[in-house]
């Protein structure tokens, strides 16, 4: 019943009783019905305006480790598996990098000629290493895990840094890396410093890659940032 009712039956036995002798007044059954019924009313509407409560074990963020098969300590993992995306010549398709299941359920085989989802690999050669990142990554295959930390609302992945602001913790931290500027563009992510190979196979099969970003002055103001430098992150809770 729409409350716009029960306001004016609240009204209407208001007036009924206080025309009368409110000592001498005897319930009908027709008025007890009626105060039944708001009862119900006022109780059901109290309810449902409640706030539910949850609990910090139902409150939870997810996030991509890149670079890495497992999550950091005291995380859940939700999956492993391998960092992929979109050919790195292609002019359409995707703009993200993902993080494919090493368990997929896979569709059924199709004739169209819209292929757009690759393995990732290491460009990372002598020359464009990160300092402290492993040797002989090049080509190898990109890892990667979907963690889960519960208690949580947000996860900020900051870059220029290599630690968190005040109130922040860091779950990893490492160099932050893209597609080159020769390529199709794609976005930013954070890899891990540790960073490891998927496997032991190397083979220049190319797909999506990852490269190195070093900042640049100019627009890019120096300081505080510094021309020719690698850009670290940190992946913040």
């Amino acid at each position: 019943m729409p409350t716009f009712s029960f306001a004016t039956a609240i009204i209407a036995f208001i007036v009924s009783v206080y025309g009368n002798d409110c000592r001498e007044y005897s319930l009908t059954p027709s008025d007890q019905s009626l105060i039944d019924m708001m009862k119900h009313y006022l109780h059901t509407s109290r309810k449902a305006n409640i706030p539910v409560a949850h609990s910090q074990q139902d409150i939870g963020v997810t996030y991509v480790r890149w670079g890495k098969k497992t999550c950091p300590e005291s995380l859940d993992i939700v999956y492993a598996g391998q960092a992929g995306g979109n050919l790195y010549t292609n002019k359409g398709g995707g703009s993200n990098y993902l993080c494919l299941p090493s368990d997929p359920e896979n569709g059924k085989v199709t004739t169209n000629d819209n292929d757009g989802l690759y393995g990732a690999e290491y460009d990372i050669w002598s020359s464009n290493k990160p300092s402290g990142f492993r040797s002989s990554m090049l080509q190898k295959e990109v890892p990667c895990a979907v963690c889960s930390r519960t208690g949580k609302v947000s996860v900020l992945m900051i870059p220029g840094r290599k630690s968190c602001y005040k109130g922040w913790k860091s779950e990893y931290n490492g160099f932050l890396m893209s597609q080159h500027k020769r390529y199709n563009q794609i976005d930013f992510i954070c890899m891990d410093g540790d960073a490891e190979p998927l496997d032991n196979r190397s083979a220049n099969e190319n797909g999506a890659l990852f490269y190195p970003i070093k900042a640049k002055y100019g627009s890019l103001r120096c300081p505080p940032y510094k021309d020719n430098t690698e850009v670290l992150c940190t992946v913040c809770y």
